[in-house]
């Protein structure tokens, strides 16, 4: 089954997705500097959020150059992936307009806690496609970044009833755990074998 079609959908979501925040984002009423402090809220949250969206898309990207096509089962994983993150514009909006505090907070680590599994689950579902032998199985070999996060993730929910920047704090290594995407995934999206140990 041809790629292009999921490829196309994808980006067109996330697209939406990133629009949606950025229509959260209001200019101040004044005309000095000072006016954008009550903004930081917004701005803080917005780039936290755009940063994950940009990293999925990526991650998305990467993983599906690296398959050589798609089943019914990567369709509906694909489908569970973006409506999680497409849960992601309003967690970050009601984050923002609270001040961080705790109920949304928790609420934001626990969506992008479940967009992550819903990405491991992506993520099998392909290697089961591709086959265990793969170079796609044996670059994810277990995937075990992807399950580092969801547990920095949980642990941040738990956090943030007592200590939401805290959480924050969290939610942002896991965001720079995974800024450049994974190398041995990225390798075979560009069409180079992986080698123990690059």
């Amino acid at each position: 089954m041809s790629k292009t079609r999921l490829e196309a959908f994808s980006d067109g979501v996330i697209a939406i997705i990133i629009t949606i925040m950025v229509l959260e984002l209001r200019p101040p009423q004044g005309v000095g500097l000072s006016d954008l402090a009550p903004l930081l809220p917004t701005a803080l949250g917005y780039a936290l959020s755009f940063v994950y969206v940009g990293i999925y898309w990526n991650s998305h990207h990467h993983i599906m150059r690296a398959s050589s096509g798609i089943c019914g089962s990567v369709m509906w994983a694909n489908s569970h992936l973006l409506f999680w993150m497409s849960l992601i514009p309003f967690t970050t909006a009601w984050m923002e307009q609270s001040h961080f505090s705790h109920g949304p907070v928790a609420v934001y680590g626990l969506i992008l806690l479940l967009t992550g599994a819903a990405f491991r689950i992506f993520s099998a579902c392909l290697v089961r496609r591709e086959g265990a032998q793969s170079e796609l199985a044996t670059a994810l070999n277990g995937d075990r970044k992807t399950d580092l996060s969801i547990a920095i993730y949980a642990v941040g929910v738990a956090i943030a009833f007592v200590a939401p920047w805290v959480s924050l704090g969290l939610y942002a290594v896991v965001a720079c755990m995974w800024i450049l995407p994974d190398r041995r995934v990225a390798h075979l999206s560009n069409g180079e074998r992986h080698h123990p140990g690059r």
